[in-house]
């Protein structure tokens, strides 16, 4: 008879009731997709946040959304997870077949057990896990966002990080194998003491250089295996959210800290594109010839006949950029922060503004349009950052993924989230966006106020490119 070990926390971290639980997971998920509509990470491994679901679950939702395009792929996920309950020495499996939540039951990799139970860093006990919540809430993510997975889960206690890091070694696998690593940051801090904590932390995490203490991360120790194990591999990790209680459910007095990363290969896996993606590059082919269209139509030029611009998703609100480049160089670059107009009205509109009424560039003339590439970035909703100083701010912001939104009094400026390819440096961005707004790169402010967006963007030369690797 197959051994379960049941949910231990269904009904206090996380609904219990099956549907119930569903529709919370698929409402934080989808939250994340709106508010992350591009992201530049395939993860390898990611690290995620494990209170209750209203306090820490949109920000776990960030990562695990980053999952939807390997959903086939994903066949093992090795889960560690700080121990809370039961103290153990080394890592803990549960020695039993099968973990359950509301949403249904999970296999244990018994192949995966089988290659690390004779380490001497791994042990078994049922008891760390009974009651152990750090591992528990991830399942019902990893339900939702992946097909057929086993699950290999560790709960890790008075261990090195070296010897977490050579067991992630013995279970790296290749692209069928995630690894997730459960940790909250800072825990029972004033809001803005918190925040300068765990923005050192993000900054250790990301630049993988120094370790990570207790007090610093509930699962330092796990995560300081991954860091290592991370940087043998060559991973780059990649910030997608930073935030506390404060900002979610929870008082400001004393607020726990959570973060989600995504560490990603330098190597490229193919991916099959999932019908969401064929649709929305259906949509961005629409979009650019809407664009083209009417800077051509400006022209008095002919142009070619643009697909129905009766569609429903075009008569929706929407804010987006449209930028001009020729031989790789801003040509223009026009948008709409905030949505008030259709998407068709907008795109339109700021394709002849970006051609005609950016007062960097001349005009465009229709000798140029023939060798001019357009990019369209549909932006998503305006998220306003809460922050007291410059570095509190400046830990907030996600580099390559973040566009940002500046204002102080009459003073407005605005960097896409490609800008980050020129300027990598959260500070040296800051203060170029600031200087962009006609401000000194060092002005601050308490009424400065910054918010953050992403973007879905498509660009000509892309479809170009690609189309010309099908034909090759």
């Amino acid at each position: 008879m197959q051994q379960v070990r049941p949910p231990a926390v269904a009904g206090s971290f996380y609904q219990g009731h099956q549907q119930t639980l569903a529709n919370d997971v698929d409402e934080l998920l989808e939250g994340a997709r709106l508010s992350f509509t591009e992201t530049p990470v395939t993860p390898k491994a990611i690290i995620v946040p494990h209170a209750g679901y209203i306090y820490s679950g949109a920000v776990a939702a960030t990562a695990y959304a980053t999952l939807f395009p390997l959903r086939h792929r994903i066949k093992r996920v090795v889960l560690l997870g700080p121990v809370h309950h039961v103290p153990v020495r080394g890592l803990a499996l549960p020695g039993v077949d099968l973990f359950a939540t509301p949403l249904g039951e999970i296999k244990i990799d018994q192949n995966a057990v089988a290659a690390i139970e004779n380490l001497p860093q791994v042990v078994v006990s049922s008891a760390a896990h009974a009651q152990e919540h750090s591992l528990e809430v991830q399942l019902p993510f990893l339900q939702s966002v992946l097909d057929d997975f086993e699950l290999l889960p560790l709960a890790v206690g008075d261990v090195t990080p070296q010897q977490v890091a050579e067991v992630l070694e013995v279970l790296w696998g290749g692209p069928e194998t995630l690894i997730v690593i459960s940790s909250d940051l800072s825990h029972f801090l004033p809001y803005q003491t918190a925040q300068v904590v765990d923005a050192q932390t993000v900054q250790n995490i990301l630049g993988m250089n120094n370790m990570v203490t207790h007090e610093q991360a509930c699962g330092g120790t796990p995560i300081n295996g991954l860091m290592l194990a991370a940087r043998h591999h060559q991973l780059q990790a990649h910030l997608l959210d930073l935030r506390n209680s404060g900002d979610t459910a929870g008082d400001k007095n004393r607020v726990v800290g959570y973060a989600s990363f995504a560490f990603n290969e330098n190597i490229h896996y193919e991916v099959k594109n999932s019908d969401e993606d064929i649709e929305a590059d259906a949509k961005g082919k629409i979009l650019l010839s809407l664009a083209r269209a009417a800077i051509s139509k400006a022209l008095g030029q002919p142009c070619n006949p643009t697909p129905n611009d009766e569609a429903n998703w075009l008569q929706q609100q929407a804010a987006c950029f449209v930028t001009l480049t020729q031989n790789s160089q801003l040509r223009g670059c026009i948008g709409t922060l905030q949505a008030h107009r259709s998407l068709l009205d907008d795109v339109t509109a700021n394709a002849k503004a970006a051609a005609f009424e950016d007062t960097r560039f001349s005009p465009l003339s229709g000798e140029e349009l023939n060798n001019t590439n357009i990019e369209i970035s549909l932006l998503s909703p305006m998220q306003p950052l809460s922050f007291s100083t410059e570095q509190e701010a400046l830990a907030q912001l996600r580099p390559g993924i973040d566009g940002v939104a500046f204002e102080f009094e009459d003073y407005h400026s605005t960097f896409l989230p490609q800008v980050w390819q020129q300027l990598p440096e959260t500070t040296e961005f800051i203060a170029q966006l600031k200087q962009k707004a006609g401000l000194s790169a060092n002005f601050w402010s308490d009424k400065i106020k910054l918010s953050r967006y992403t973007v879905k963007k498509w660009k000509e030369q892309d479809f170009l490119s690609r189309l010309e690797g099908e034909i090759s």
